[in-house]
């Protein structure tokens, strides 16, 4: 499957922020490619350790800033872990539980993380954090796009996946979505993040307009989703490319921390992928035809085709437009019953205000 880029107008176009044939697939290659992606990783055990390292003094202090700050990141994610209950997480309650809301070894299992590097962080430990660990945290602890904001603001940290609007998609690029329709199509850059999408696309494998903006991210969708699983048909063999695409694509963003997240979500969410990520395969992208399953059109004879948005980048890189165009009559005919039903909805949801 492929990954789509953001609009996130209600009519014609949305916006979401990042982030053929098994023929071709190279059994072996990129021998190795995982190691460094993911140092420290476990990948499928509950309590992996995300971190790339044993844990690092960090610099000394200038003028007492970062003490406040670690004391004050300490405070928070104390807070925001005694507000969730077990239940919330899946997690059994017990018959002796004492602490309010989740224990320390219970956050660290969620986000993959080591329990001592996570008791360390609540206690304000002179410690250096990585991105991925508190993108991992972030989500162990069902942070809202504030509250992920104020962590890596304390943690004085980048945000891997920030919630902003993307620059690669233009008006000119929203304008071409919209006028492909009924064609589906989306722009997704290299690590398969959903940028944008026009109306046929945002009911074409599940209703993205309903998933939180992380989670529109092919790979995650293609492993995670069961909506989006159950329209692929033969998804086995599907699968296995989109996995020898992504670790092609991989290859040039090895050290970067957002591709890291991706990688470790997956192998923690995913039997499915981590055993074909040990297949070290790789693919090229190419176009072929599709067959989809619709919940609400029915079967979907697609030709899947890319289109690299910017000068110079490989099949591998690069920000690019997916679309769908139609194999046969009957496929047409079906893809403008879907645009039909999309607009119907979204004329409804508006009239309600």
């Amino acid at each position: 499957m492929t990954t789509m880029a953001q609009v996130t107008t209600r009519g014609p176009g949305r916006e979401t922020t990042p982030g053929t044939a098994a023929q071709g697939l190279v059994p072996g290659a990129a021998q190795g490619l995982v190691q460094g992606v993911a140092q420290g990783l476990v990948p499928g055990a509950a309590q992996a350790d995300v971190r790339e390292q044993a844990p690092e003094a960090a610099p000394a202090a200038r003028n007492g800033e970062p003490d406040v700050r670690r004391a004050e990141l300490a405070a928070f994610l104390r807070s925001r872990r005694e507000r969730i209950t077990p239940e919330r997480v899946g997690l059994p309650r017990g018959p002796r539980r004492r602490t309010p809301g989740l224990r320390r070894e219970e956050v660290a299992q969620l986000a993959a993380v080591g329990v001592t590097w996570y008791t360390w962080l609540e206690q304000a430990r002179d410690i250096q954090v990585s991105p991925q660990v508190l993108d991992a945290i972030g989500r162990a602890l069902r942070m809202d796009r504030v509250e992920r904001s104020h962590l890596f603001a304390l943690a004085g940290t980048p945000d891997p996946a920030p919630d902003g609007p993307c620059p690669t998609v233009t008006p000119a690029y929203r304008a071409l979505l919209r006028q492909l329709e009924p064609i589906p199509a989306c722009i997704q850059n290299s690590r398969y993040d959903i940028l944008a999408y026009n109306r046929t696309y945002a009911r074409l494998l599940c209703d993205l307009d309903a998933l939180p903006r992380a989670d529109r991210n092919c790979m995650l969708l293609a492993f995670t989703n069961e909506e989006w699983r159950a329209s692929v048909v033969d998804r086995p063999k599907v699968n296995r490319l989109m996995a020898a695409k992504f670790r092609v694509s991989m290859a040039g963003h090895l050290a970067e921390p957002a591709w890291k997240a991706l990688l470790a979500r997956l192998e923690a969410e995913s039997a499915e992928f981590r055993e074909l990520w040990q297949r070290h395969e790789v693919v090229e992208q190419v176009a072929h035809t599709k067959h989809l399953r619709n919940a609400e059109v029915g079967l979907l004879h697609v030709e899947h085709v890319n289109l690299w948005l910017s000068p110079g980048t490989s099949t591998s890189t690069g920000p690019r437009l997916v679309s769908y165009p139609p194999v046969d009559d009957g496929t047409r005919a079906r893809l403008e019953r879907l645009q039909a039903l999309t607009e119907a909805r979204d004329g409804a949801a508006a009239a309600r205000g």
